[in-house]
């Protein structure tokens, strides 16, 4: 009887052991095709951008740190920066803070599932749609100037090109608010519908206020949600660019002019080697901002 005993333990010892071989292969045959196609279309042209920047462009010989230098002392570059990183800050809490004002808002109707899919309307507009309604609105003839003086507050035979001015920044910034309120609208919304009713409900029998349940419960749920949202629409700030370059061309006012439009300038002039330098340290920062928010968010997480 000892020997038998033996003999089934072995025996199952020996499947778990099969199984968890097997397991170990199958995510390794799982994976494989999203390493080689990651390895193949992304990290190995970064490694050769990353090449690139050491590089000049034409000869390439060995330039060292001088195209970092360069691009760093670049007038052009530090004003894309302070553009881009303006343009962010700005957009990024108002984007953001919106989405959630409107999806609390909304959360309590009865039907909101019949209007949710309008809210992605305005994500699904063509470019080139989105381009000629900030032409028939900012422009020197455009509805709003006719608005302004129609009530007065603008003086007989003086019209503003928006887009010309330091105004210009300020439009860049409704039409990105504009275009991706909607979509950010619809996550807030999944984030608060999976908030079990149960538990505000509690908390209403218990005397609490509006305010303190969105503050105690509510919002304490939508942690994950709100990683999801910033990392989306911060991805999605640097999509503006098409419609700015549709507008106003390689070269607009100072006030919108955006890194896309200095690397698409950069491209045109094949001045690759400023490029793979100013790439690089784009990427990087980049890269540390996801970090720092998935950092942040784990942070929240644990400390629920």
């Amino acid at each position: 009887m000892w020997k038998t005993l033996q003999k089934k333990l072995r025996k199952k010892r020996q499947f778990i052991w099969r199984n968890k071989k097997a397991n170990r292969y199958t995510w390794i045959f799982f994976l494989l095709p999203s390493f080689l196609g990651v390895s193949v279309f992304v990290l190995l042209p970064f490694l050769d951008v990353v090449r690139r920047s050491f590089v000049t462009a034409v000869t390439q010989e060995w330039a060292g740190v001088n195209n970092y230098r360069n691009i760093f002392g670049n007038q052009a570059f530090r004003l894309a920066i302070h553009n881009t990183v303006r343009f962010t800050v700005v957009c990024l809490p108002l984007l953001i803070g919106l989405g959630l004002f409107f999806a609390l808002w909304l959360s309590r109707l009865k039907k909101i599932q019949l209007i949710k899919s309008l809210f992605l309307f305005p994500l699904a507009m063509p470019a080139a749609t989105v381009v000629l309604i900030w032409k028939m609105l900012f422009s020197r003839q455009g509805f709003l100037n006719a608005g302004l003086a129609a009530i007065g507050l603008l003086p007989e035979g003086i019209l503003f090109d928006h887009m010309g001015t330091g105004a210009s920044f300020w439009v860049l910034v409704f039409s990105y608010v504009w275009k991706n309120l909607g979509y950010t609208i619809v996550l807030w919304l999944a984030g608060i519908f999976a908030v079990p009713d149960s538990m505000c409900e509690a908390a209403r029998v218990d005397g609490a206020g509006e305010g303190q349940v969105f503050r105690k419960i509510i919002f304490p749920n939508l942690k994950s949600s709100l990683y999801t949202i910033t990392v989306l629409s911060f991805l999605n700030s640097f999509k503006v660019f098409r419609e700015a370059y549709l507008v106003a061309g390689s070269y607009p006012h100072e006030d919108m002019y955006l890194l896309q439009h200095l690397f698409n300038n950069w491209f045109v002039n094949l001045e690759l080697d400023k490029m793979a330098a100013a790439a690089v340290c784009v990427g990087t920062v980049l890269f540390l901002i996801i970090l720092l928010l998935q950092r942040l968010w784990r942070v929240e997480e644990d400390g629920l």
